[in-house]
């Protein structure tokens, strides 16, 4: 499936409110069974330096069943929202790891629904442990669907 048009509203789910990534966190899960496309986004403030690694993940259910790696993906990234509002394509990949510096960021995984494994229908994401109370990432899901009005994301 290829991604929407300019112009199409997509459903927003919250992923995760604002919370530091001392420690590391897992996000909640959203289904794609309705979907023709969904990008991940965080928004990270590192007020340390830290190269926060994210690394979205794909699973049967919303209760997180079985789950699994993603395939490679497009990603694109601002390093600095403070001097730029331009989101720079990055290397397709299954993961993304922040520049370790002082700035506020924003990660933006392009997934596919037709890509990910055969049943695992669903995604999340994992944040690593920056070991920094003063960093923070907050992350959303923009699904766009075949319905309208769009069906849940947040149960199966």
């Amino acid at each position: 499936m290829s991604r929407p048009a300019n112009g199409s509203i997509p459903h927003i789910v919250h992923l995760i409110q604002p919370r530091t990534t001392n420690a590391g966190f897992t996000t909640d899960v959203v289904s794609l069974k309705d979907a023709l496309w969904c990008e991940l986004v965080f928004h990270l403030t590192q007020a340390a330096a830290h190269a926060t690694l994210i690394t979205p993940r794909q699973a049967t259910t919303v209760a997180l069943g079985a789950t699994a790696v993603m395939p490679v993906m497009p990603i694109k990234a601002n390093e600095d929202v403070a001097t730029s509002d331009t989101l720079a394509a990055k290397t397709a990949a299954a993961n993304y790891t922040v520049t370790a510096d002082i700035k506020h960021k924003i990660v933006v995984f392009d997934i596919d629904p037709a890509a990910l494994t055969d049943g695992y229908p669903c995604v999340y994401a994992t944040v690593s442990n920056s070991a920094e109370a003063t960093n923070f990432c907050a992350a959303q899901a923009m699904i766009w669907t075949k319905s309208t009005p769009p069906a849940s994301a947040i149960i199966d």
